[in-house]
This record gives C-alpha cells, structure tokens and sequence, in this order.
C-alpha cells in the first residue's frame, strides 16, 4: 500500500476537503474580490513552476521524484540551491491558491496541516535516508539551504 502514500495522494485529500468545507461550511466568510482571484492564479502558477523546476532538476541529476525511493544523487543545484523541499512547497502554493479560487478560506487551516503530514511522512524519513547516504555532504546542504524557503 505504498503507493497509496505519496504526496500527490495527500494533496489531492487536501484539495477535495478544502474544496468540500467551501461548499458546505462557508461560515459567511468571503474573499470574492479581483486581488484574491489573482493572488489565488499567482500562487498555483508559482506553486506549479516550482514542481516543474524540481521535477526537471532531478531527472537531469538522474535521480528519483519518488520519496520512498533511495536517491542516487544529492540534488543541490537549479531550484534546489533555494528550498530542500521544493515539491513540497509547491503543493503548498497550489492548495493555498485553490482555496482562494475556490473562496473558501474556512479551509486555509489545511495549508500547515498539509505541511505538518508532508514533513512527518515524507521529509524527515527523506532527510534520514539522505544523511546516512551522503552524510558530510548532506549536512553542508542543510547548513546552507533552509528547508523550506
């Protein structure tokens, strides 16, 4: 059942329940207005720019997207000088913007929800496995670029 727990999975819960809570739980609260609408494109297109400069960096490492899998490379160049995680954050930017697209901001809490499941099942066990394999050169990453922004 492994391949049930990937990141895409969770964000797609995350995307459905923010979308769900906009529907049925309004609350009143509103963000109808031009300014969220482009806040909402800036952030799915940054957050999708950021995936795509990931995705794109580690397959010219050579190296796995997949988070269960051993890496074959230490990726520290392109997008990856800026953020450890940038998939990560990108799946961030794109559930925050379609929360604002969708005006539900009740759901806005799922933003650093999401995060918080991404950092304890991916990141960490990522993070270890990088460390034993790389040790020495992993830690001078981590001192150097933050892991998120």
């Amino acid at each position: 059942m492994k391949w049930i727990d990937i990141p895409p999975v969770w964000l797609i819960a995350a995307l459905g329940a923010a979308y769900w809570l906009g529907l049925v739980q309004p609350w009143g609260l509103s963000l109808v207005h031009p300014l969220a609408q482009f806040i909402a494109a800036v952030l799915i297109g940054a957050g999708l720019i950021l995936m795509v400069l990931a995705v794109m960096e580690m397959r010219r490492q050579k190296t796995t997207v997949i988070p269960h899998l051993d890496a074959n490379n230490l990726v520290q160049t392109g997008i990856f000088k800026r953020t450890r995680n940038p998939i990560y954050l990108g799946d961030a930017l794109l559930l925050a913007g379609f929360i604002l697209r969708w005006d539900a901001p009740v759901a806005l809490p799922l933003v650093p929800v999401l995060l918080w499941v991404f950092e304890k099942r991916f990141i960490i066990p990522e993070e270890d496995r990088l460390r034993r394999k790389f040790r020495q050169e992993f830690h001078r990453y981590t001192q150097q670029t933050r892991r998120w922004i």
